[in-house]
């Protein structure tokens, strides 16, 4: 029989057995795959009871499932919170966050260095339902989040580290500033895993993660959390889903559930209706990945460092963006939040604009060319045309994604192999960028 794991263990200790529970009848040691759509009900009166909450188990896999359930306690333990959601994407799971807690008529205060997915999440959706969306250019600047407030403002949101530019978010800062109007915050704590930064220590109440990334790792599947902190009180009138609507037994989400309202709320009425069910089989995937999370991430952070120090030294770079550096000013912020590393997302920026990024960009061998994150494999994205492509000008330069700008993803390749890689691709960016002599073209 698995024996509980205590929560004063070590983080590896728990990234491999955290929320593993009996109930396998053949003892498997791996969490069994229940791919079923619904499942078995004994008899008249345990489907009434089941499906009406009085008796725990399992109706329809898109209200959960076995092995969903299974890594959702996982991840719950690592983040040090109350319960964990698993849904089908990172997307999934920023959207279901705030459509369990915004309606008609809320404001939305988010900090302006977010994932361009859920900016666009923001602006073409939210605002489409009647929820408007304050940015703050700069997260950084306390007073702007302040600024930011309305009487109407009912979530803030942000990232623990930025993409693409490796900034550090000052948590327990802006959670005060959030708390102060009774707000709750959000963060998307992906870039960051719970290995490097836990953000419901510093303050915020929400968490979510495109499980997509560094938590499966392999680049094979995708997946997303929302992680309740259970702190946070929905009683205030300023959320009437939770906490003035009855339901046929007569109590609001407040009442039933408390300070996991929110939760709650997820998962009756939010993530099931919205669909966002995730595949078993996937579920299991992310949850062999997060068995190795520690491993991998300390790596790359690692490796991350030192190819930041590399990039800093070469003479077509313009700044380098990584708050492990120095030089960066996010650099003391990171010291305080993230101890064991930076994170292995960051970007780095040529002189020369688009024609410098082409060059090097298509010089690179080993660095994987394609739009991802948190991938065991190395990878590489030129921002300004690709993951921005949309925006205006205006509004690339604001966000820092310059025509000369590079993103990587460090894996865990050998750090020589990788700096090798780096090494070539500027010396043929050098190639390329020398005048030609009149002297020796060939003149036909």
């Amino acid at each position: 029989m698995t024996t509980p794991i205590e929560p004063t263990t070590g983080f590896a200790t728990q990234q491999l057995h955290a929320g593993r529970e009996p109930g396998d009848p053949y003892q498997a040691r791996a969490t069994p795959i229940y791919l079923t759509a619904g499942f078995v009900f004994d008899d008249f009166d345990h489907a009434e009871q089941t499906f009406s909450g009085r008796e725990p188990g399992f109706v329809y896999s898109r209200h959960g499932n076995p092995t969903g359930e299974s890594v959702e306690r996982r991840l719950a333990a690592l983040e040090k919170g109350t319960e964990a959601v698993l849904v089908a994407s990172g997307q999934a799971a920023t959207a279901n966050a705030l459509l369990a807690i915004l309606r008609a008529g809320d404001r939305l205060v988010s900090s302006g260095s977010i994932y361009e997915g859920t900016r666009g999440l923001f602006l073409e959706h939210l605002q489409r339902f009647g929820v408007e969306v304050d940015f703050v250019d700069d997260p950084a600047d306390i007073d702007a989040w302040r600024a930011a407030i309305t009487p109407e403002t009912r979530a803030f949101f942000a990232e623990s580290i930025s993409n693409p530019r490796n900034a550090v978010l000052d948590i327990a800062a802006v959670a005060d500033v959030a708390h102060s109007v009774g707000a709750p915050l959000i963060i998307d704590n992906t870039l960051a895993t719970p290995y490097l930064l836990r953000p419901i220590e510093h303050g915020a109440d929400i968490v979510v993660h495109s499980a997509s990334k560094f938590l499966a790792g392999h680049g094979s599947v995708l997946g997303g959390f929302i992680v309740d902190g259970g702190r946070f009180d929905w009683a205030s009138g300023a959320f009437p889903h939770l906490s003035e609507t009855r339901a046929s037994d007569g109590l609001t989400h407040v009442e039933r559930y408390g300070f996991r309202a929110f939760a709650g709320f997820l998962r009756d009425f939010a993530v099931p209706r919205f669909g966002a069910a995730p595949s078993p089989i996937n579920a299991f995937l992310i949850e062999q990945g997060i068995e190795t999370l520690s491993l991998r991430v300390e790596r790359q952070s690692s490796s991350a460092l030192r190819i930041a120090e590399f990039l800093e030294a070469q003479p077509e770079v313009e700044g380098v963006h990584y708050a492990g550096l120095s030089s960066n000013p996010y650099h003391l912020t990171a010291q305080r939040y993230l101890p064991r590393g930076s994170g292995a997302v960051f970007s780095f920026t040529l002189a020369g604009g688009e024609a410098s990024a082409r060059s090097f960009y298509d010089a690179l061998r080993l660095f994987t060319k394609m739009t991802h994150l948190g991938d065991v494999r190395s990878l590489v994205i030129h921002p300004a045309t690709t993951t921005h492509v949309l925006r205006s000008e205006d509004e690339r330069a604001r966000a820092g994604v310059t025509p000369g700008l590079i993103r990587l993803s460090v894996g865990i390749e050998d750090l020589p192999d990788l700096l090798a890689d780096l090494d070539q691709a500027f010396e043929a960016l050098r190639i390329a960028s020398e005048p030609v002599r009149a002297d020796v073209v060939k003149v036909a």
